[in-house]
């Protein structure tokens, strides 16, 4: 990839304007003439996708890693604090995720670290809305005014930061295995009659075992402005397989939210994660009908990280009294979400479902 200075523009050479990535037709496009910009985006597996060892970032972040290698503006949402980046032609009004106006500029002492892969966006706006319709419509307690609306005049296009984490993992695991068996067992029920009963034991012994996992680009994301459970549930990204190395012009024409939880916080996270999934796996490893005392004692090597962007589309929306979202990953097209809930609907379903059950109990009596 050709070097890129923090002041680059992507011209366009017919008219001059400045060329933005454009998801339908996978290219950087004027927006006031149409032409297709000079730029060709790199094609997934073009030159390597670098994996940083993560002990030695977690003790100094080098210089060279830091900045958005473009020109930007960043503000902060006082509402809910999620710092987003944008090209300085473009004057933000609301924030992308809550709504809220009440956006400040924001600057830092240091630039953040930058991203060196992303996925670009697949999915252009059409086929985003579409895909919003059709999920309010299929939300049966949803008012019907914002079923009909579907509320896509609010809908942006946001690059999230996450982080990714290598690691393998030599783990040692003690436990006590218990394996049941049954005996007779002679007694005397309430009516007096002496009777017998198969009654369970458990046989407890020592085991031990090793298990060796290697875990590849555990997510972990870096946004304030959307919350973790509900990204969780519009991922995988595949980011094994289809990052591309970073380039600003993917980045031209749409809004970035810079990580607001850091390296460490992110490396706790996927380190608790990763600790979970050993025990979990030792746990299954453990012979016998069931056991107890399991002991896990985990070795870490071969740390690595990387920062990334993905692409996410996000409606956000007031209803009453209530901040919604509803987030679409704009390279799978998987899609989640909150939304309000009709009283009346509910209402009306549990009337019916008594009916129901009031005809059933009343067939039931009377056979």
């Amino acid at each position: 990839m050709s070097e890129i200075t923090a002041k680059s523009k992507f011209a366009c050479p017919s008219c001059g304007g400045e060329a933005q990535w454009n998801a339908a037709k996978k290219a950087l496009v004027c927006p006031f003439c149409g032409t297709a910009a000079p730029m060709e985006p790199p094609k997934p597996g073009e030159g390597p996708i670098p994996e940083h060892d993560l002990a030695t970032f977690l003790d100094r972040i080098p210089e060279d890693q830091r900045g958005w290698a473009a020109e930007k503006q960043s503000v902060k949402c006082q509402s809910c604090q999620a710092v987003t980046v944008f090209d300085p032609t473009r004057v933000a009004q609301r924030c992308d995720f809550c709504g809220s106006s009440s956006l400040i500029p924001f600057e830092e002492i240091k630039a953040p670290i930058r991203p060196e892969s992303l996925l670009e966006f697949r999915l252009s706006t059409t086929d985003v809305r579409d895909l919003v319709r059709t999920w309010y419509g299929n939300r049966w307690f949803a008012p019907n005014a914002l079923k009909g609306r579907a509320l896509t005049d609010t809908l942006h296009g946001v690059y999230l930061p996450y982080w990714t984490f290598d690691a393998q993992v030599h783990a040692e695991w003690t436990a006590e295995s218990g394996y049941h068996y049954y005996e007779t067992e002679s007694y005397t029920d309430s009516n007096g009659r002496q009777q017998t009963r198969q009654v369970q034991h458990t046989r407890w012994q020592s085991s031990s075992g090793t298990l060796d996992h290697a875990f590849d680009d555990a997510l972990v994301p870096g946004s304030r402005g959307v919350p973790a459970e509900l990204l969780r549930k519009i991922e995988p990204f595949p980011t094994t397989t289809d990052l591309k190395p970073y380039d600003p012009g993917y980045l031209s024409g749409w809004v970035v939210e810079q990580y607001q939880i850091d390296l460490a916080a992110a490396a706790r996270d996927a380190r608790a994660r990763m600790d979970a999934e050993i025990e979990r796996r030792c746990d299954a490893a453990v012979p016998g009908d069931t056991h107890r005392g399991l002991q896990v004692a985990a070795d870490y090597r071969a740390e690595t990280f990387k920062h990334i962007l993905v692409p996410i589309w996000i409606v956000a929306y007031n209803y009453g009294s209530r901040s919604y979202q509803v987030v679409v990953n704009g390279y799978t097209g998987t899609i989640a979400g909150k939304h309000p809930l009709s009283w009346v609907k509910i209402t009306l379903a549990v009337i019916a479902a008594l009916i129901v059950l009031g005809i059933l109990f009343s067939l039931a009596q009377n056979r």
